[in-house]
């Protein structure tokens, strides 16, 4: 299992002002905590709670069509597009680049054993699509195109783009490029794929998108890879068995949710840094940014009170972020959490030469870089320890399916129970629908006129 070391949390190591005694804090929160952790368990399976997530892991169907589909669309397609943005595309791209080669697409097909390349196209900006459409042959490209609703303003002007060159290019045929993840229902992409007879995969009802990994939305791109994602999904059971405990003592999720909490709420740390030491979980910083800030950030608690709270998550990478944002952490405000995550065991060994032993680098000769990655996590663990800037740190064994199933499972109920802690709704977002709907106001939907005449005059003087 994936461990968490809090130490560097602990009023002893940081002093009084910036960090908590945790033994006292976890006795004080106890009762609360088993509260939350019980009544998240109990309200999962309920409609309109939108936990649906926390049973994505049991979903034996979803898996089997997946799997099935994957199989049989194997050596048919050279690429793999996902259209998608936000939690459509973050936790698939986290996951792929994670556990594929990090040069997957640089790969020959033999070297990629049949399966075929992959791409994630998450953003509207026209050079890097024409870019990309440079050097994809779309003819050879199966497209996965991936939003609940089927109105999502980029995903839905992606899709018709790609429509539009598929259906050129290979006539009546196009349609077999197409896959679409959404609603089981209802919604514009919905209805299009029923009448183009698409093959669909569903978005579950009660999951919102930063918390849609762990369903087709996540899984069937990186099946379509060949990642074993039924290493995933066993790695969400063993955490979530883990994560029922009510003891805070042995839940690691809430352990690190009420730190957060507390050291936000009382001690000034409004920034939560995610900081791995692994190039491959570069993208899994990616997706908790937007986890903790769309489910946190919120203006209004459940009570209706006026509130706006939130942890600002940033990004980082070590070590390349050491020569970056270090020196401000260090000696800049003391307003940060920084989380490092360590992997014990990389996949490969990189030894480093002797050859200029009698020099200032002769120390490194003999070494490792697996050595010297980790003695740099370490290093600047204790580092801020001396200016008293508090840190915890999530090892994995190693970084398979297994472990990053279970350490985004991890952040997803640590999330959950943060919003309870702060009295919020950890699941809407209606900070991001407002830029939505002005975005359809200027684009010209039906039944925004007046938002858009609205919006014209605010765009005078904004």
């Amino acid at each position: 299992m994936i461990q968490l070391n809090c130490r560097n949390v602990n009023s002893k190591i940081v002093g009084e002002e910036n960090g908590l005694n945790l033994e006292q804090e976890f006795t004080n929160y106890q009762d609360k905590i088993k509260e939350i952790i019980a009544d998240l368990n109990k309200r999962k399976d309920k409609p309109g709670q939108w936990l649906q997530w926390m049973n994505l892991g049991y979903n034996e169907e979803t898996l089997w069509y997946v799997k099935e589909y994957a199989s049989m669309v194997q050596g048919r397609f050279e690429n793999i597009l996902v259209l998608g943005i936000g939690g459509s595309a973050l936790g698939g791209m986290a996951l792929a680049h994670a556990l594929l080669h990090p040069y997957w697409n640089l790969l020959s097909e033999e070297e990629r054993n049949g399966y075929p390349r992959i791409f994630f196209l998450d953003n509207i900006d026209p050079d890097s699509m024409n870019a990309l459409f440079d050097v994809l042959d779309l003819s050879k490209t199966l497209v996965n195109v991936i939003t609940k609703s089927g109105s999502t303003a980029e995903t839905m002007s992606q899709f018709l783009i790609i429509k539009d060159r598929l259906e050129k290019e290979l006539q009546d045929n196009y349609r077999y490029n197409i896959v679409a993840t959404t609603d089981k229902k209802t919604g514009v992409l919905r209805q299009i794929a029923e009448q183009e007879g698409y093959k669909t995969f569903v978005v579950p009802d009660d999951v919102g998108g930063r918390f849609s990994v762990f369903s087709a939305v996540g899984l069937l791109p990186l099946a379509l890879v060949g990642i074993d994602i039924d290493s995933i999904i066993n790695g969400i059971k063993d955490m979530d068995l883990a994560l029922k405990n009510t003891d805070i003592h042995e839940n690691i999720a809430a352990q690190n949710a009420l730190i957060h909490y507390l050291l936000d709420t009382e001690k000034g740390k409004h920034i939560s840094v995610m900081m791995p030491y692994s190039s491959r979980l570069k993208y899994v910083a990616d997706w908790y940014v937007q986890l903790w800030a769309e489910s946190l950030g919120k203006n209004k608690d459940k009570s209706g009170n006026d509130v706006s709270i939130g942890q600002t998550p940033v990004k980082s990478l070590g070590a390349t972020d050491q020569h970056s944002q270090i020196q401000l952490y260090n000696e800049g405000p003391n307003d940060k959490i920084i989380n490092f995550i360590r992997v014990k065991n990389f996949d490969t060994k990189m030894d480093i030469p002797n050859i200029f032993e009698y020099t200032g680098i002769g120390y490194l000769g003999g070494k490792t870089i697996n050595q010297l990655i980790n003695a740099e996590a370490d290093s600047t663990r204790v580092a801020l320890a001396d200016y008293k800037r508090p840190t915890v740190t999530i090892t994995l064994d190693k970084v398979d399916g297994y472990h990053l199933g279970q350490l985004l499972y991890m952040m997803e109920i640590q999330t959950a129970i943060a919003g309870e802690l702060y009295n919020i709704d950890a699941f809407n977002q209606p900070g991001v629908e407002q830029a939505k709907n002005y975005t359809y106001a200027l684009m010209g939907r039906t039944g925004y006129e007046e938002s858009a005449h609205q919006l014209q005059e605010k765009m005078t003087t904004v």
